[in-house]
């Protein structure tokens, strides 16, 4: 009864918690946040493709998040310079998820944030995987929610803005408000 479930929970603990060598896995996430506009001014969370793309060896203080035209970003963008040294949002669909990493890289860009294409999508996380042409991308890659992809570009959009400023990634266990800092749309 009682013995056995707190056998089962401490077992648990432990390979999620102490396994020292247990790679990724879809539920670590990645925070970045949103310096400006003011008005989304959240810490927003990311998940890393599991099989493709590189890792942040490199905290970015402030970079810009320049989402990507055409917003699917599976062929050449009008606004490629801007990409260029900074991290991209990209929309799901219209090609694989390493088509959009390989074309914000051949941009320059420092990372890709690809937000699912259903809007009112908050709490489900899509597995990131690699397409069936064995390519590879250097550059890491996110998921992000598609209710939280679509309030960063509807802000952008509202205050004429071509750019957001994050800092990625964040740190949250270093943050004592990190409860208050993220988006009020989320449920936890």
């Amino acid at each position: 009864g009682a013995a056995m479930l707190l056998w089962l929970w401490l077992w648990l603990w432990l390979c999620v918690c102490c396994c020292p060598a247990r790679g990724l896995r879809i539920h670590e996430y990645l925070y970045f946040q949103v310096l400006s506009p003011g008005d989304i001014r959240y810490i927003f969370t990311a998940t890393p493709a599991k099989d493709f793309g590189g890792v942040f060896n490199t905290r970015y203080e402030q970079i810009h998040l320049v989402p990507a035209d055409p917003p699917e970003a599976c062929g050449e963008l009008n606004n490629g310079v801007f990409i260029q040294d900074q991290i991209a949002l990209v929309e799901r669909g219209g090609c694989s998820f390493l088509s959009k990493t390989r074309v914000i890289q051949e941009h320059g860009g420092r990372a890709v944030i690809i937000a699912d294409n259903a809007y009112d999508n908050d709490s489900f996380y899509i597995e990131m995987i690699q397409d069936s042409s064995r390519r590879t991308a250097d550059i890491p890659a996110l998921f992000l929610l598609g209710r939280d992809g679509y309030m960063i570009r509807r802000s952008l959009e509202q205050h004429g803005l071509p750019w957001a400023v994050i800092s990625i990634p964040v740190n949250v266990t270093s943050i004592p408000t990190y409860e208050m800092m993220q988006p009020p749309w989320t449920f936890w």
